[in-house]
């Protein structure tokens, strides 16, 4: 197939590009300056200089794509993330961007678009499992995901084939999350919010990509792309401390997240997420069920 990538130069991108190649796709992505050109070049990639707010311009960029993948994003620090200013070009991408796209893949005659989303704004589920049937409550800041995920559903009213892949926590090399997570695993710190018996929901950026690859067969739809163990918030400390060769003394933020307010709330919940509807769909699977595996592997951190 033909496939189109923003943010093919993010972190899951770094990783669909490359997937995507060694699948045997051809693949254009949106280079923003000369250093991700030749990067995207080197994988095999045809890098195109295009804004993603410029619907006019991504048409023509789009002709003759079968697929248009959307992964643009632009997640702050998280140190930053409690500020509201931190979120505004990520907000931007999720509701302009992801219009402008829609608005040019459609233009151009593209059939299927991928849509980026997050399974983290799901309510609090305690110890239950969350499928696609519950319906997301993001705080306000992050609900520019709903906007993104709407405009792909427009691509199926149009008769075409919109989906949207829910993610859980990202983890793997070349992430900045991942990085900051790593400098406090070193030193005895478990990088995790909220009550130590919630759950979280991962997925390393590997098999992140592999679902990119994967939805390229999926029917229009929502699917939470997650691994098939979350672990508890506990348990993910000690995966990561063990990754490290550093058990975990104390856990941080831990029930402190809460004071920064709502946005900070949002990865204090309990998210006990179920990929089965993806699996069951594509016939995709995890390299790595848990992030106990996924930490420990080498591909992730230099430990």
């Amino acid at each position: 197939m033909k496939v189109f990538v923003t943010g093919g130069t993010g972190a899951i991108g770094r990783f669909v590009i490359p997937a995507l190649v060694g699948a045997g796709h051809e693949v254009s992505a949106l280079a923003r300056d000369g250093d991700k050109a030749a990067w995207l070049a080197g994988q095999g990639a045809h890098p195109v200089r295009v804004s993603l707010f410029d619907a006019a311009e991504l048409a023509k960029a789009f002709a003759d794509h079968e697929v248009v993948a959307n992964l643009a994003t632009a997640i702050p620090p998280t140190k930053d993330a409690v500020k509201a200013s931190a979120w505004e070009a990520n907000t931007r991408i999720r509701t302009e961007g992801s219009r402008a796209v829609v608005d040019a893949a459609l233009a151009s005659g593209v059939r299927r678009l991928i849509q980026e989303s997050i399974s983290f704004t799901y309510p609090d589920g305690g110890d239950e499992w969350l499928d696609e049937s519950v319906a997301i409550d993001p705080p306000r800041g992050i609900d520019a995901v709903a906007v993104a995920e709407g405009n792909a559903v427009r691509v199926t009213e149009a008769g075409g084939t919109g989906v949207v892949l829910r993610f859980g926590f990202f983890y793997g090399p070349g992430s900045a999350h991942t990085d900051e997570f790593v400098r406090l695993a070193r030193r005895h710190i478990g990088p995790v919010a909220g009550r130590l018996h919630a759950y979280q929901s991962s997925i390393h950026l590997a098999d992140a990509a592999s679902a990119v690859v994967a939805a390229l067969d999926a029917p229009p739809g929502i699917y939470n792309i997650v691994d098939d163990e979350p672990l508890t918030k506990k348990e993910y400390g000690q995966a990561l401390g063990a990754a490290v060769g550093k058990r975990p003394w104390i856990h941080l933020p831990g029930r402190f997240a809460r004071l920064a307010g709502k946005k900070s709330d949002v990865v204090s919940r309990s998210h006990r997420v179920s990929n089965a509807k993806f699996k069951a769909a594509t016939g995709w699977s995890p390299r790595y069920p848990s992030a106990r595996e996924g930490w420990l592997a080498k591909e992730t951190i230099d430990a």
